[in-house]
């Protein structure tokens, strides 16, 4: 690292040898799982999967970023664009592997992570929220089931300066559920515990009651792996008496947000909705934070007070944020956790905590916008989701370039091959969009050679 940090303190920068570089490190990222498939694949479909995620950082379209026959135009060149399409068929049709070996790798690596922060005596928290993949164009590709399109709603929403919004039910579509599980810190970049997709339709239907026991699987297998080291965060689309006697049936820490109309216990066994259980109080304490969604800042107090679930005797504690008077004014956060708030700084610990969980938002908004997790075309259930998670190796090595040992490489490749200017680009703390727009920009500008087969795939 430090002859290329060199290069780009002193001005005098090497592209080709940084190209080379970045491609070792990608292979060094995947190194685990190239060597698991090597076991099992001929050494063709084995190299094609290792350039196959290089080939998606590469190609950036949000309609047909995942098309295979675009994709295979990358991989091999375009003169042998047929070629190189059906070598990514062959590596995802075959059956001498399976998804769950990517989906081990991304354990390994959120174990990995929560280790490094358990030594560092910082915070390790896995953040939860689901989303779904919409195709409302098709019907035909196997073991797309219905989902509530969220681009329909954000269609129907009253714009300013325009009237008449298309009322009516919600609008659904073909496609994926889509679950996420993130690890990170109160600071850095988030690591990519999980992704898991699941349909209600087609041979890979799931029974309606199995997204809850995909929720319960993953929390019962946090919980053997982590215990109490880490602190789960959740929306509240995860909130009620199930989820929660779950939790703490399993012993785990979590951040919960409550919806304020929602009833709880006092001590006293008097039940009341969250917003009247610290109505009238006093803030213990008021901090000036900084929206990361609207980039400003605003003033916020937090109070906190014990209490209980009614269907559970577990000592609770509701910790709120609510904003002050004035034109910032928003809805004030009811946090439920079963973390002991005996200070201001307690209570300001599970805020900042639930804070951090913008940053699944953003994971959904990359996968969908900047990777085209919802372009592919695979006829099957099983290449499609092996696609789905060689996608979330090429996101979870992008992340891993955001830690700190990468800044004088990231700055350098930033300022020579996506150059931006303004205010918004210089302040932007992660700039994962223009990374990737980097990194394919220089990786096309100097390609890997290209070795020929030694043998066909089996």
């Amino acid at each position: 690292m430090s002859e290329y940090a060199a290069d780009a303190v002193t001005g005098k920068p090497a592209p080709n040898t940084l190209a080379t570089h970045l491609r070792a490190q990608l292979q060094t990222f995947l190194a685990p799982v190239v060597a698991e498939l090597d076991r099992h694949l001929d050494a063709r479909l084995v190299r094609t999967f290792a350039a196959a995620v290089e080939v998606i950082l590469c190609f950036r379209h949000r309609n047909y970023g995942l098309l295979l026959s675009e994709l295979g135009a990358y991989l091999l060149g375009p003169e042998q664009a047929p070629a190189g399409t059906k070598r990514l068929s062959n590596l995802f049709r075959s059956r001498k592997w399976e998804a769950t070996l990517l989906t081990r790798f991304l354990w390994e690596g959120a174990q990995q992570r929560v280790r490094e922060l358990t030594e560092a005596n910082q915070e390790a928290l896995v953040l939860w929220d689901e989303s779904v993949l919409e195709k409302p164009e098709s019907v035909q590709a196997e073991g797309l089931g219905s989902v509530r399109s969220s681009k329909a709603a954000r269609l129907k929403r009253i714009k300013p300066g325009f009237y008449h919004p298309p009322g009516g039910p919600p609008v659904f579509v073909p496609g994926l559920q889509w679950l996420c599980l993130l690890v990170l810190g109160h600071s850095g970049p988030p690591t990519v515990a999980t992704m898991e997709w699941w349909t209600n339709r087609g041979s890979a239907a799931v029974p309606p009651q199995a997204p809850r026991q995909v929720r319960e699987r993953l929390l019962e297998h946090c919980a053997q792996v982590w215990g109490r080291q880490v602190l789960h965060v959740w929306d509240r689309g995860y909130a009620g008496s199930p989820w929660l006697g779950l939790a703490l049936q399993h012993r785990v820490r979590f951040v919960l947000r409550w919806p304020k109309g929602w009833k709880l216990q006092r001590t006293t066994g008097e039940k009341l909705p969250a917003w009247q259980m610290t109505r009238g109080q006093r803030s213990w304490e008021e901090r000036l934070l900084r929206d990361a969604r609207r980039r400003q800042p605003y003033r916020v107090g937090v109070l906190a007070v014990c209490l209980q679930h009614p269907d559970y005797a577990a000592p609770l504690w509701l910790v709120v944020a609510r904003s002050a008077s004035g034109k910032s004014r928003r809805e004030p956060w009811y946090l439920l956790t079963n973390e002991p708030i005996e200070t201001a700084e307690d209570a300001w610990r599970v805020v900042l905590a639930y804070a951090r969980r913008w940053q699944i938002e953003m994971a959904f908004r990359y996968g969908k916008s900047e990777l085209a997790l919802e372009s592919p075309r695979l006829w099957t259930w099983e290449g499609r989701l092996k696609l789905l998670l060689l996608v979330t190796l090429a996101y979870a090595f992008l992340l891993s370039l955001l830690k700190a040992e990468w800044e004088l490489v990231r700055q350098w490749l930033l300022r020579h091959f996506c150059h931006r200017t303004g205010t918004r680009s210089r302040e932007t703390p992660a700039p994962l969009y223009r990374l990737r727009s980097a990194l394919s920009r220089l990786w096309l500008a100097y390609p890997a050679p290209r070795t020929s087969p030694d043998r066909n795939p089996g």
